[in-house]
C-alpha cells in the first residue's frame, strides 16, 4: 500500500471507531444529548483526521531519518504523545465552546478522553501495523 493510501486508511479507520465510541460516552459524561455530543465527536474527528494525516507524514519523515528502524514501545509512545498533544491544543477550545464551559474546565474534562485516546492511539497503531504491515519508514530488522 502506498504511504498516502496507508495514511488515509489508517486515519479513517481510527476516527470512525473513535466517533462510534466517544460520541455516546461524551453524552453520558457531560450530561448532554447524544445527538449534540455525537455532532461534537464528528467535528472533533474531522479536525483529528486532518491532524492525523499531517502528524503521521511528519512523524514518518522524522522516523525515516532515524538510524534505528522499527517501532519500539518508546517510539510508539512518542507517537501517541505527539499526536494527542497536538489534538489537546486544537480541540480543548472547541470543546469549551460547544459545551459552553471554560477552557480550563474543558481541559480537565478532556483528561479522561486523553487517557482513553492515548491508549487507543498506541493500541490502534500497533494493531494497524500488524494487519497492514509497517510503513516503509519503519521497516527494518527490529520490528516490535
Amino acid at each position: 500500500m502506498s504511504p498516502n493510501v496507508r495514511r488515509v486508511v489508517q486515519a479513517v479507520l481510527y476516527e470512525f471507531i473513535a466517533v462510534v465510541f466517544v460520541g455516546p460516552v461524551m453524552g453520558l459524561v457531560f450530561d448532554q444529548p447524544v445527538s449534540s455530543t455525537l455532532a461534537l465527536a464528528v467535528l472533533m474527528s474531522a479536525v483529528a483526521l486532518g491532524w492525523n494525516y499531517v502528524f503521521n507524514a511528519l512523524f514518518e519523515r522524522w522516523e525515516a531519518r532515524q538510524e534505528v528502524k522499527g517501532r519500539s514501545i518508546w517510539r510508539r509512545m512518542a507517537h501517541g504523545i505527539g499526536f494527542e498533544g497536538g489534538l489537546v491544543v486544537m480541540l480543548v477550545p472547541v470543546m469549551a465552546y460547544w459545551l459552553q464551559t471554560t477552557v480550563l474546565k474543558a481541559f480537565v474534562a478532556d483528561l479522561g478522553i486523553l487517557v482513553f485516546f492515548f491508549v487507543y492511539a498506541v493500541v490502534f497503531t500497533w494493531a494497524f501495523d500488524r494487519v497492514f504491515g509497517l510503513p516503509q519508514s519503519a521497516a527494518g530488522p527490529c520490528e516490535a
